[in-house]
């Protein structure tokens, strides 16, 4: 497995930064409410992990050691700025939705982590790929957990989608059922609990079935003595 498939393996699913790391649970909480809303704070997230990334990398041969961590929040600050103003100007209705939750990706512990962990010691095409595919990790369980209580709390999925990419989005609105009373607890953030710990649970067991499945070549010459042994 070469470097790429392996950073696409580890943020899409083995070290998934939502997931697995269980970083930045705060905004991924907070603002799934809709397909919409999760898909937007997973795009800026991802744009911010790129840019910061690859920025860490190209100086990270001229930042003393012990100022690292101050230079690497300024960093990310700095595109986290960026990518809110490009939102206050041009998706203002989800840049309002999102509110709060945007300016506090610079805290976001996944973004920093990977500057940290990765970027600081590897050249950019491998920190900016890096970047996209933790990413992209984040913001499939963002967008899977916001499907899950939009789709319980409301009957719809892709509601709002104007608010991202147009008025002519609207026609991207899928109304699945008409409940007659929305369920608030998929839309209340203990709903938000609920569904991540589904999430959870559902990757766990996956592995484990998996691993079931394999059995490595030292695990088949063991069975292969016993069964000799035995017949002996």
């Amino acid at each position: 497995m070469n470097e790429y498939q392996e950073l696409s393996w580890q943020g899409l699913w083995k070290n998934n930064p939502a997931i697995v790391q269980l970083l930045g649970l705060c905004p991924l909480l907070a603002v799934t409410m809709t397909v919409v809303n999760g898909l937007g704070l997973g795009l800026a997230t991802t744009l911010v992990l790129i840019g910061s990334n690859c920025t860490v990398s190209l100086v990270r041969n001229m930042v003393p050691n012990e100022i690292r961590i101050p230079i690497f929040v300024m960093v990310i600050a700095a595109f986290v700025t960026v990518i809110q103003l490009l939102m206050n100007a041009y998706t203002f209705s989800l840049y309002e939705s999102l509110g709060i939750f945007i300016p506090l990706i610079v805290t976001n512990c996944a973004i920093i982590g990977r500057a940290e962990a990765y970027a600081s010691k590897n050249p950019v095409k491998y920190a900016a790929f890096d970047g996209l595919m933790m990413g992209a990790g984040f913001t499939a369980i963002l967008v899977i957990l916001g499907g899950m209580r939009e789709l319980l709390g409301s009957g719809t999925l892709f509601a709002g989608a104007n608010l991202l990419l147009g008025d002519w989005a609207t026609i991207l609105k899928v109304t699945v059922f008409e409940p007659e009373n929305p369920f608030l607890l998929a839309i209340l953030p203990p709903g938000a609990f609920l569904g991540m710990g589904l999430l959870i649970a559902f990757k766990n067991a996956l592995d484990r079935r998996v691993e079931s499945w394999v059995v490595t070549p030292s695990e088949e010459k063991t069975v292969q003595r016993a069964r000799v042994t035995a017949d002996s």
